[in-house]
Parts: structure tokens; C-alpha cells; sequence
């Protein structure tokens, strides 16, 4: 008994021909997708407004505000939280948003590496 694949499926040389073309036409569309987020700024405050973190998609942060309300010698630890804070945030959600970003390029596809 022959084995047959599903229609479609198969096909020889030419069908490969296009399963190669649409695979690197979607490597294309990650690697686009890939630089136009890792330029992407995400701006994340922290302390209701008195931190104020800006980073691009590659992780780099751009600028840090803080309101000079919040500087106190005395407390110099809940300003080194709220930093943090602002700076974890903005690092949560430029993962998820390349993660989201991503996915819809490949369809769901996972693709080690990405």
C-alpha cells in the first residue's frame, strides 16, 4: 500500500520552489518587524508619575525623569524602587508586544530563535 500525502502536499521541485519562497518571504517580514521594534520607544512611569522611564525595543533606556518632589536624602531606597519599577515595566512590556508582534508574522508558528 502507497502512502499519499494530503492534497497539496507534494508536488515535487516546484511545490519546494514555494514553500521556500513563502519561508524566506516570512523570514523577511520577522526581520523587518524585529528592527522597527527594537526602535520603538516605550515610555513607563512609576510612583504615580514621579519616575519616568523611556526605552527603546532593544532594551536600551533613552531617558530616566524624575520629579524632584520625590528626592529625598532620607529615602533614598523607595526612589531606587520606584526606578526599578519603571524600568521592570517597560522591560514587561516591550517583551510582550515583540512577542505579540512576532507571532503575528508567523502565524503562531513558533520559531526557535525568536
Amino acid at each position: 500500500m502507497k502512502a499519499r500525502l494530503p492534497q497539496g502536499m507534494g508536488g515535487g521541485p516546484q511545490n519546494m520552489q514555494n514553500m521556500l519562497k513563502q519561508a524566506q518571504k516570512m523570514q523577511e517580514n520577522i526581520e523587518k518587524r524585529k528592527a522597527e521594534l527594537e526602535e520603538k520607544e516605550y515610555v513607563v512611569s512609576s510612583g504615580g508619575g514621579m519616575v519616568e522611564v523611556t526605552m527603546k525595543g532593544s532594551h536600551e533606556v533613552v531617558a530616566v525623569g524624575i520629579n524632584p518632589e520625590v528626592v529625598d536624602p532620607e529615602d533614598v531606597e523607595m526612589l531606587e524602587d520606584m526606578l526599578v519599577a519603571a524600568l521592570n515595566e517597560a522591560s514587561r512590556q516591550i517583551e510582550e508586544e515583540s512577542k505579540r508582534e512576532l507571532e503575528a508574522v508567523t502565524g503562531g508558528l513558533n520559531i526557535p530563535g525568536l
